[in-house]
């Protein structure tokens, strides 16, 4: 089974574009050096009755949305082998400062796949 690194950020809207030229060059730095799977979506709204959406749980600011992301790899070993390189790796030098979104209000971890089809 895979293992999962994922997250949840909030961004200001006006800094998508941004965030995205961002995440277009990590995702490189990830798959080339062997993640199975690079995914980086933009909150586009889900209101179910009783349920909480991702906004409101992350406690959205007036202007701001929210990114959900995940990196897949094929086990937890791996995935320390993968970040290891990627850390060590000079094109992730010049990110972005200060990063278009609030690092400190950003939600992340690592998961043991539980199903998969």
């Amino acid at each position: 089974m895979a293992y999962v690194d994922g997250f949840v950020l909030p961004i200001p809207a006006k800094n998508v574009d941004a965030y995205k030229r961002m995440a277009r060059k990590a995702s490189k730095v990830w798959k080339d050096h062997g993640a199975l799977e690079y995914v980086e979506c933009v909150y586009d709204g889900l209101h179910i009755k009783g349920m909480q959406t991702f906004p409101r749980g992350i406690k959205v600011k007036r202007g701001e949305t929210v990114i959900m992301a995940w990196i897949t790899y094929k086990s937890r070993a791996h995935r320390d082998k993968v970040m290891a390189k990627v850390m060590a790796d000079p094109r992730l030098a010049d990110m972005p400062s200060p990063m278009p979104f609030d690092s400190e209000r950003m939600l992340y971890g690592g998961f043991k796949t539980l199903v998969s089809f």
